[in-house]
């Protein structure tokens, strides 16, 4: 069920990893190095994915390398939103992708790619279409963001929130099914590609949606899917029965699991973006997640 562990979420972005307490990535870079550590030991077959980068930063991930975490991963992982976030065009995919392939030779992977339909729904039918054809078949995994809107009442992972002005309210409109249900246009487009192309979605704690996501998922034809599992969330109450219910629900798929968020009583400062006090604890709720959901299978074959 689950192929790949991602470690951490966009950690060269402010709003998931606070560069204040580590500004140099050394903690994170430990981290790094602990949880692939962790996680290979009790299954080597999980493929271990670095955070996925956002920005696009070659320099940012040489810097990873001189800390040495690059040797505790298997893939490096990179987000980018050229139609609502980033800098540049969209066409300029393949070039972004030739930046990290320049400075590592280890597999790169695009796990968050999205266009929003915050300015027009006709604006995410292009930009679904075009990120099919740029990057399909470009680089051995894509996951599209996402599969449902993001309900305005819950709020976004973001440092300033409203202050930020049209940049944080897109992330309200970057799934392919409308809050209330119905679907957009570029749904149609999506279920041409969903056999090659996956989808990233976040399911909160008990979040009501996940039933409704794995039908989507199923008529749509979708394989691949990234998700979840909150180091925060398993300090809530009955936290291992809603993982257990949402790891249960998607064990169609090939899940990409991504371990982030720090428990605030165990940061350096109580905030889920910080980095923890002690990095060896986060490496243990990975170990704790695959030795549950991927453990690895002994082999019974008889000589």
């Amino acid at each position: 069920m689950i192929e790949a562990a991602m470690i951490w979420n966009e950690p060269n972005n402010k709003s998931h990893w606070d560069p204040e307490v580590d500004p140099d990535w050394s903690i994170f870079a430990d981290t790094v190095t602990r949880a692939g550590g962790a996680i290979a030991a009790i299954n080597p077959a999980v493929t271990r994915v670095l955070g996925g980068m956002s920005p696009i930063d070659p320099l940012w991930l040489k810097r990873i390398e001189a800390h040495g975490a690059l040797d505790a991963v298997d893939v490096i992982a990179v987000h980018g939103f050229p139609l609502d976030w980033n800098l540049w065009s969209i066409h300029d995919w393949p070039q972004r992708i030739a930046e990290i392939e320049a400075v590592t030779h280890k597999p790169v992977w695009v796990t968050e790619v999205g266009v929003g339909s915050f300015g027009a729904e006709e604006v995410q039918v292009f930009g679904l279409r075009r990120t099919a054809e740029l990057l399909i078949g470009r680089v051995p995994r894509v996951f599209w963001y996402s599969l449902f809107d993001l309900p305005m009442e819950w709020g976004a992972e973001t440092r300033h929130r409203e202050a930020e002005g049209s940049s944080y309210y897109r992330h309200f409109y970057m799934g392919l099914i409308r809050p209330d249900g119905t679907p957009k246009p570029a749904l149609d487009d999506y279920a041409k590609v969903a056999g090659e192309m996956g989808l990233m979605q976040w399911f909160h704690y008990q979040d009501p949606r996940l039933d409704d996501a794995v039908a989507w998922m199923k008529r749509l034809g979708t394989k691949k899917l990234r998700t979840g599992l909150s180091w925060a969330d398993s300090f809530r109450p009955d936290a291992i029965g809603w993982f257990d219910r949402q790891m249960e629900a998607l064990a169609e798929f090939d899940v990409t699991v991504t371990f982030c968020f720090t428990p605030e009583h165990l940061g350096v400062q109580p905030h889920h973006t910080s980095a923890a006090r002690d990095p060896q604890a986060f490496a243990d709720f990975c170990a704790w997640m695959i030795d549950r959901y991927a453990p690895a299978v002994a082999n019974t074959a008889v000589a």
